[in-house]
């Protein structure tokens, strides 16, 4: 059914679910991701305008939009909280974003928006620094992990302990896989979906081996990019973590010849 959610987790008191249909038009289709405890909800990377007005109707079935807590942006991107006006219009949601982007993000409100606040935008906005920090939600609590360079220098990810998934942002990410909504079944062959994207956007092999240090000490179950498949079990993880700490990136593939004046015009 259209914009029925992906259930990721679900023990009764605790939810994860994931929407992954609903750009239209031209966007980059991107997985949005609902975490409820309780009667706690939060939404981690909604987007931007493509995304708000569906997601807000498919996520109201499981949630009171209006009394929303949170809403995780891993960075500035529009395609994580582009339409952050209208999160903080229609919804009581702290918005929870590294110290790098919390002062910038209130240059994507409008002066409309800001003249129907009783306070500052400043006020709604939660700045996690550089090193993280575990957020108190319901029951239990997110945690907000450090990865800068993957691709925003100021870069966060975000951990459910309850659920045991990591939402890894754009590291994972894969463009061009069918059945998207599925979770990888053969790594080899998901590879080429994912190879472009990494070289592109992720900075360096230096930052991925730091990275998946950290993560190999934590009980991931799952590992859910914002963009493409997911990775699903402790051997899914681990392939991926090898994978990843081992490919060249960003710097570490530039040389003088892409740092050269242009000759041609467009």
């Amino acid at each position: 059914m259209a914009n029925e959610p992906i259930v990721l987790f679900d023990n009764g008191h605790h939810k994860c679910l994931m929407f992954d249909s609903l750009v239209t038009g031209e966007g980059v289709q991107s997985n949005q991701f609902l975490v409820v405890d309780g009667k706690h909800e939060a939404l981690i990377d909604p987007g931007g305008d493509l995304t708000y007005t569906p997601l807000a109707v498919a996520a109201s079935k499981y949630m009171n939009i209006r009394d929303m807590e949170f809403v995780f942006a891993s960075h500035q991107d529009p395609d994580i909280i582009g339409a952050i006006d209208r999160w903080i219009v229609h919804t009581s949601a702290k918005i929870v974003t590294s110290k790098l982007w919390a002062r910038f993000l209130p240059h994507l409100v409008s002066s409309y928006v800001t003249n129907q606040l009783s306070g500052s935008v400043y006020d709604r906005i939660i700045s996690i620094p550089d090193a993280g920090a575990n957020v108190r939600f319901g029951d239990s609590y997110l945690q907000c992990l450090p990865a800068h360079f993957m691709h925003s220098v100021g870069n966060l990810q975000f951990y459910d302990p309850a659920s045991k998934i990591l939402f890894s942002g754009d590291l994972g990410a894969s463009m061009g896989a069918e059945d998207d909504h599925l979770p990888v079944k053969d790594f080899d062959r998901h590879i080429p979906n994912m190879m472009g994207f990494h070289r592109r956007y992720i900075a360096s092999n230096k930052v991925c081996r730091l990275w998946a240090n950290m993560i190999r000490d934590m009980d991931v179950q799952m590992i859910v990019p914002q963009h493409g498949k997911r990775f699903e079990g402790p051997a899914m993880v681990d392939r991926f973590l090898n994978w990843v700490s081992n490919i060249e990136c960003g710097i570490d593939l530039m040389a003088q010849d892409n740092y050269r004046v242009p000759v041609d015009y467009i």
